[in-house]
């Protein structure tokens, strides 16, 4: 719902772009769509606010979830704007754009240009200040950001609340914090505060278990994909001195995962297809019990990195990962049980940047040169012993490369939407694009009074 733009001159007004983050999930995608609606409706100048998804458009039905939401609160895919179909970098040049981040604080190097036009930053996760833009940033450790932009509409202008901005707030702050349950942990008492007061504006939003089985169970659907496409469906990357590790959330159990046709042929063609040093899989389901099942494979050709970064998660306590070996039939793979089912693959990553630090120094080599030697699990027990399982930001990091904190901000995926061409939207087929917006939005409303 974005202001209709009759009358706007698209060469010389200044576009705002609400921007979610490159893995482009759920929470990231509703909170650019509600932010973007928010400023629109509150903003008294005829300023022009669209939000932007993060990604391909060939890459939407991956995002199950996504797809299964957009079309229950009854929004047209073809009215969004994804990535490649706009050129931030030539409007930023041309000095029509202001970009407004959530769900995230930091660009990706391909974007590094455009951090002189943020001027607003609303995430909520741990902020890296060295590489944080020089703007207002409006940070609160919660379990959802859809929580913060929810807080931001109620507290500024409650009145311009509809049901369908309800609707997609509530069922994303109940995904993001797996149904507010409390033995996950996920929830914070500011998720829970806002959940309810959606739910008491709105009595016909759906029942929480009903929205979060319906989420799930389409977030979960990997059915007709192949496992490039299951790989690439929830995927982060690191990069750092010249080591590419690739982070994939599969949702199904690992052993139906290792008993696909071809799986390792599968696995080898992706990492070579994107230059991965590394594939980390971790895979989780619900049991019976409606409970997280969480399982890991390292896939890795490189003995002396695999060993690394094993021996890292196996004796991790900070946070303990409570790691049980599971049966592998390739070599190239170690597979296990995660005992601890509160470690997701944001607690990881910085585990995961731990063991690289580990492996530079057990190569006692420069950085970024190739390895030369393998390695002994005695010497990564001593390596260790030495990093005495701290999580230090930024440790040996690539100067170009933001660091991880220890709850990473957002993925930090190098390859940018923008890689296979230039993008098909000018900025005036921006402006025409939010009227259409505009338009249909309005013509719902207008069926949903009748």
């Amino acid at each position: 719902k974005i202001q209709k733009l009759a009358g706007c001159d698209a060469e010389s007004r200044p576009l705002h772009v609400v921007l979610g983050n490159e893995a482009c999930d759920l929470d990231s995608m509703v909170s650019a769509l509600a932010l973007a609606f928010y400023l629109a409706k509150t903003t008294e100048a005829e300023e022009v606010f669209v939000p932007v998804l993060n990604i391909k458009r060939s890459e939407l039905p991956l995002r199950g979830d996504i797809v299964f939401f957009l079309q229950k609160v009854h929004i047209p895919e073809n009215i969004l704007i994804f990535r490649d179909e706009i050129d931030l970098h030539a409007l930023h040049q041309a000095g029509q754009l202001t970009l407004i981040l959530v769900d995230h604080h930091i660009l990706p190097k391909s974007d590094t240009a455009l951090e002189e036009a943020v001027a607003e930053v609303l995430d909520h996760r741990p902020i890296e200040q060295k590489h944080c833009p020089p703007c207002h940033v409006s940070v609160e450790l919660v379990g959802s950001c859809a929580t913060l932009v929810t807080e931001r509409i109620l507290q500024g202008a409650p009145e311009i609340l509809d049901r369908q901005t309800a609707a997609l707030l509530h069922g994303t702050i109940i995904l993001d914090c797996v149904n507010m349950d409390l033995k996950i942990g996920k929830a914070t008492p500011k998720d829970s505060k806002y959940v309810e007061k959606l739910e008491a504006l709105f009595p016909d939003l759906p029942e929480r278990n009903d929205i979060f089985d319906s989420l799930q169970k389409a977030k979960f659907d990997v059915s007709g994909l192949t496992t490039e496409q299951m790989l690439r469906k929830d995927q982060k990357t690191i990069y750092r001195q010249g080591i590419k590790v690739a982070i994939s959330a599969v949702y199904m159990d690992l052993e139906a995962f290792l008993e696909r046709s071809n799986l390792f042929a599968d696995l080898h063609a992706f990492c070579q297809a994107h230059s991965y040093d590394v594939l980390v899989a971790m895979t989780i389901f619900f049991n019976t019990h409606n409970e997280p099942v969480r399982q890991l494979a390292i896939f890795c050709p490189h003995v002396a990195l695999r060993t690394t970064i094993c021996g890292v998660l196996e004796c991790s306590h900070s946070p303990p990962l409570k790691l049980t070996p599971a049966s592998s039939t390739h070599p190239n793979l170690h597979a296990y049980l995660q005992g601890n089912t509160q470690v997701s693959r944001k607690k990881l990553l910085p585990l995961l940047q731990e063991a690289l630090s580990v492996y530079f120094d057990s190569m006692k080599i420069p950085s970024g040169q190739p390895e030369t030697a393998d390695v002994s699990r005695e010497q990564v027990d001593k390596e260790l012993d030495r990093a005495s399982n701290s999580l230090i930001s930024g440790l040996s990091q690539d100067e170009e490369d933001p660091p991880l904190p220890p709850t990473p901000m957002n993925s930090l995926v190098d390859e940018c939407p923008l890689d296979q061409g230039l993008p098909k939207l000018s900025a005036e087929a921006v402006f025409e694009k939010c009227s259409q917006i505009s338009l249909s939005q309005s013509t719902t409303a207008s069926l949903s009074k009748k």
